[in-house]
Parts: structure tokens; sequence; C-alpha cells
């Protein structure tokens, strides 16, 4: 077991209230509000997307991870998260604070400019 923090997306359930944070758990730490997460093997391995597809409406946002190849016309949705409007709010507050913390940390990222990806989810809709 790894000692020390990390930083964590936190849900906390207060009746029908849900609130996002960063909080810090310290590992092996004894304490009655510790939320205990635990991870099976195949979700601890990840996978990786390189692009991310977010729709919304007026009560979520869905957010669809896709690992595209290149020279591949195909690619196929490898994880989708669906998020309240206000956790998506939440979400991207907590990215935005990791992403500084990073670059103050290694240094800017550098935003390459990617080509546009044609987008075709199968047929489409009719009236």
């Amino acid at each position: 077991m790894t000692t020390g923090y990390r930083d964590i997306l936190s849900i906390n359930f207060v009746g029908n209230i849900v609130n996002f944070e960063n909080i810090l758990i310290m590992a092996k730490e004894e304490n009655k509000n510790q939320l205990n997460i635990e991870i099976d093997e195949k979700i601890a391995d990840g996978m990786y997307a390189n692009l991310a597809i977010i729709n919304h409406s007026v009560s979520e946002f869905v957010v669809d991870f896709v690992n595209v190849m290149p020279g591949t016309p195909k690619a196929k949705v490898k994880s989708r998260i669906i998020l309240t409007p206000q956790h998506a709010k939440r979400f991207m507050k907590a990215l935005a604070e990791n992403v500084k913390r990073f670059e103050n940390a290694h240094g800017n990222i550098k935003d390459y400019e990617q080509p546009p990806i044609p987008m075709n989810f199968g047929p489409t809709g009719q009236a």
C-alpha cells in the first residue's frame, strides 16, 4: 500500500444533494468520515482514449471516450460517463485545477492543432 496522499474527485451524498470536491486522503488514516473507495482490477488498468465526445441535454452531460487509431475509418466508444450539469461543472473546475497544478510542476502542456474528425454515429434520424 502506498503512503502519502493523492487527489481524488469525491462524491459526497447529503440527502438529495451531491457535492464534488477535491480532497486529500491520507493513506491508512483512521477516520470515521473517510470514504473507502474500492476499484476492481479491470477498471484499475484503465482505458486509453484520445478523443472525447461531449453531448448534453437539459438534465445531463454525456461524455464518450473513444480510441481513434490513425488510418482506421472506424472507432468504438470505450467508456461513457453521464453527469448532471452541476457535476459536469464541478468536474470541469477540478480538471482545470489539476491541469494548472501539472503545468506548474512540469511546464505548459502543448496544445497541437488536430484536423477535424468526421463524426458518423450510424444512420441519421428522420422525421
